[in-house]
């Protein structure tokens, strides 16, 4: 008890001192941070990611070749989800002698529970978003099937033994395909109209959906308590499972949000740990006065504990307050500027990762010093250069960092991320530290032949030897991660976006014929629209692999035997598509007139566990062809291209029966020509993906506006690392001016040559921080995101300059009032 009477008393004194005001600052900024940081991007990631289940039109979808149960309904409505129901089949829609086959989309009132259903009033005129779904009697049908039976908005159709009017045209709903199975337009109808079209019947072949949507943790609850109870019939869909462009937009987002956290954690580790040292070193005085006042170590070391417990509590709590407020005004800017009605709730989790992060820091940094003052000789209270044996803080520090990595993995859960950035903030602190010490020995042969000021700031470097080198560390990481943040993080998003340029496809035309290519060229001729490239594509299915059957063959994962055993598009061509690389093997050459070789995408060859020289048997409409697989590529998914999984040579598929597609970007003015297309050739089918790339383009653009908003608190981390890393030396620096000015040196001349050791400083840190954020953005860009990356000069020059700016203005703000101090006071204060 009396050890923590004396800890609250003695630790009040110096909180109205002033004395741990900068550990207590350094805890509560690295709270704060993490929290909004947490909260942010817990939110913001949670509204990409419903963003990208609109794909489904539902956070969940149970499909099946049956209607779902009842009781799947009922227990859904006990996690409070809200469900929609809804079938799909094929049918022949009619208008007078003309027909088409369609996919007949039924929908219930409740429909879509993600993304919106849009319409237009004219084929192919502005669309808009539609209210609700077709009234009783009232289907919306798509443009191409309208334009294949000559109707328009107004006319009636007649499905099966019903008649309807079409009400609008249908332009897209959430959970359409842009696949190349999906040849037949959509017609949407009310799910009161099923029984009047006697469409279904014994036999028929209708796929049936309930769709779920609700709170995260509600929809986990329910998708954990399905599993075990779903008949075979029964297939769950989840958004991962959904549209591989969104959820990739989506993944790609959510890393760039993390990527801002991980960074957040970082730096406030650093500032930790700078300002923990100096704490601690300013507890020997107070140990040694204990001491020699009787105090045990058992008494030393509990009121050190205490104390160090009280400073987290309190910096915890503050910066708690402080994030969630600043992450709430975020919030509110940011639901206008992502046009979304509210953002999703955030869990605990943000607080309980940034309070565990910082008091782990804390204790990791800050409580082998305080453990170490146990051994403070009373002697210090007449010898200030009595210093207990230090501690190892290479071991524990090490062990603190662990902690932190792990906690940021139960968060994050990017394995890769973490070992990209950890692994390169410590080999640039390590290479940091080891040119510090080089500049210092340098420095300490090199400071004759300067003037009285710089002479007095180089000499400040080298005398200080260790300290200098760790400052060094310090200004150069966060110099570092500022440049990573700034220019880097410009430079990535820009990247992003332009994998989406405004010249990207937004209409795919499937099921073209041979003998249709000239025809369908010629049209687009004729009405000035650039030709497009019209891609062969061939239905097969894989037979065996190395002569093994595919369903006898054991694969890596699950995917890998889903790919081997569906079927499969294959095509062949002669020049390497602008959307793929080949990243294993080689690509055949013009001439190449050989047996039939094969390129896989990489994925497709990790999950099937092939490689080059392996062989695929394929049987094609009851022929069978062997290819060696000659090269594996990396397919850019996002360029909207017509690409595939299996490529062949030339040669390797001829007289195999085949169709073409192609991709294109047609204008709004141009959207009429489409009409005459598809009435000149009815068998093609037109799949317009414009409002798919919409939404990979808002995900990009929220997620951006996220990134931005982050750095802001990135920033201030960066900010407290430089101040930390100044504060380390204050007392020091105090203590040489004061005896500078007693000795008659003015205090323009201390200030002078104390702003030089910081230019002096800060250029070596701006040279190895550019040198750290140019290899880590390079990692960053092509590891993580799979983003090209280029080096920038601009980022050496800021870089050096920011070095020299930044530390400068930290030194001189931090560094005046130890210059400006009254020399009497602070040599009576030393005990000089």
């Amino acid at each position: 008890m009396k050890a923590i009477a004396f800890a609250i008393r003695s630790f009040g004194r110096e909180l109205r001192s002033g004395e741990v005001l900068v550990l207590l600052t350094a805890v509560a900024l690295a709270v704060s941070a993490l929290t909004a940081v947490g909260f942010l991007t817990d939110r913001i990631g949670k509204a990409v990611a419903r963003q990208a289940n609109e794909v489904l039109a539902a956070d969940l979808r149970l499909r099946s070749q049956e209607p779902v149960p009842q009781e799947w309904r009922d227990l859904a409505l006990k996690y409070d989800l809200e469900t929609a129901e809804t079938m799909s089949f094929p049918s022949v829609v009619f208008n007078g002698d003309d027909s088409a086959l369609a996919t007949i989309k039924v929908v219930s009132d409740s429909y879509p529970l993600r993304g919106q259903v849009r319409v237009s009033d004219q084929l192919f005129a502005e669309q808009r978003v539609a209210d609700g779904i077709p009234l009783p009697g009232e289907v919306w049908a798509d443009g191409a099937l309208l334009a294949r039976v000559g109707a328009d908005v107004g006319d009636m159709l007649a499905i099966g033994e019903f008649t309807a009017r079409v009400s609008a045209v249908l332009t897209y709903r959430p959970d359409q395909s842009i696949g190349f199975s999906s040849f037949a337009p959509s017609l949407m109808m009310n799910i009161d109209d099923v029984s009047r079209s006697a469409l279904i019947g014994e036999g028929s072949r209708v796929r049936y959906a309930l769709l779920i949507a609700g709170n995260d943790e509600d929809v986990a609850d329910f998708n954990d308590a399905v599993q075990d109870k779903l008949p075979g019939s029964i297939r769950v869909r989840s958004q991962e499972e959904s549209s591989e462009r969104a959820y990739n937009a989506a993944d790609k987002a959510q890393r760039f949000l993390s990527l801002t956290a991980v960074i957040s954690l970082l730096l406030s580790a650093v500032a930790v740990a700078m300002s923990a040292r100096r704490f601690a070193h300013r507890r020997m005085d107070t140990v040694a006065l204990m001491k020699s006042l009787g105090a045990t170590q058992g008494f030393v070391i509990s009121v050190a504990l205490l104390q160090l417990f009280i400073l987290g509590v309190l910096g915890v709590v503050a910066g708690s307050v402080v994030g969630f407020v600043a992450e709430e005004l975020l919030s509110r800017i940011l639901i206008d500027l992502m046009q979304q009605g509210e953002l999703p709730a955030s869990g605990w989790t943000p607080v309980f990762l940034a309070s565990s992060s910082a008091m782990v820091l804390l204790i990791g940094f800050a409580l082998p010093s305080l453990i170490q003052l146990r051994n403070t000789p009373p002697l210090r209270v007449l010898r200030h250069d009595a210093m207990p044996p230090p501690p190892s803080r290479v071991l524990v520090a090490g062990i603190s960092l662990l902690a932190v990595a792990a906690l940021l993995y139960r968060s994050v859960g990017d394995l890769a991320m973490l070992l990209y950035l950890v692994g390169g903030i410590v080999v640039i602190a390590a290479l940091l530290y080891l040119v510090g010490r080089i500049m210092v020995a340098l420095i300490g042969r090199a400071r004759s032949g300067v003037g009285v000021a710089w002479r007095y700031g180089l000499a400040n470097v080298a005398r200080r030897g260790r300290d200098s080198a760790v400052q060094v560390v310090a200004f150069g990481l966060g110099i570092t991660v500022l440049l990573l943040l700034t220019l880097v993080r410009t430079d990535l998003l820009e990247g992003w976006r332009e994998t989406l340029d405004d010249n990207a496809p937004n209409h795919f035309l499937i099921n073209i014929q041979p003998q249709e290519i000239e025809a369908v060229g010629a049209l687009f001729d004729e009405n000035s629209i650039e030709r497009p490239v019209f891609t062969p594509m061939v239905r097969a299915r894989m037979m065996s692999i190395n002569d093994v059957a595919i369903q006898d063959r054991v694969y890596p994962n699950n995917e890998g035997k889903r790919f081997a055993n569906r079927e499969a598009n294959l095509s062949w061509t002669i020049p390497l598509a602008a959307s793929n690389e080949v990243i294993d093997g080689e690509w055949w050459p013009a001439d190449y007139a050989g047996p039939p070789l094969i390129s896989i995408e990489e994925d497709a060859a990790l999950n099937t566990g092939v490689t080059i020289g392996d062989r695929i048997k394929f049987v094609i409409a009851a022929r069978e062809v062997e290819a060696e697989i000659a090269s594996v590529r990396k397919v850019n998914w996002d360029s909207f291209q017509p690409n595939f999984f299996i490529v062949l040579s030339p040669g390797a598929l001829d007289d195999m029966p085949a169709t073409y597609i192609s991709s294109m970007r047609i204008a709004t003015d141009d959207q009429p020509f489409l009409i005459n297309l598809v009435r000149a050739h009815p068998s093609i089918s037109v799949i317009n993906i414009g409002v798919i790339l919409e939404q990979v383009r808002g995900i990009i653009d929220k997620a951006s506006l996220a990134v931005q908003a982050v750095f802001m608190f990135t920033l201030a981390a960066g900010i407290a690392v430089l101040f930390a890393a100044v504060q380390s030396t204050i007392d020091e620096r105090r203590f040489e001016s004061a005896m500078l000015r007693a000795l008659g040196a003015k205090r323009r001349t201390v200030f002078a040559g104390v702003m030089a050791e910081f230019a002096a400083l800060g250029t070596a840190a701006g040279v190895l921080a550019s040198a750290g954020a140019s290899v880590l953005a390079y990692l960053v860009a092509t590891r993580l995101f799979d983003l090209p990356y280029e080096f920038s000069p601009l980022l050496w020059f800021a870089g050096v300059s920011a070095g020299v700016f930044i530390v400068c203005i930290s030194g001189y703000f931090a560094a005046r009032s130890a210059v400006n101090s009254n020399p009497t006071n602070v040599l009576r204060e030393s005990g000089t």
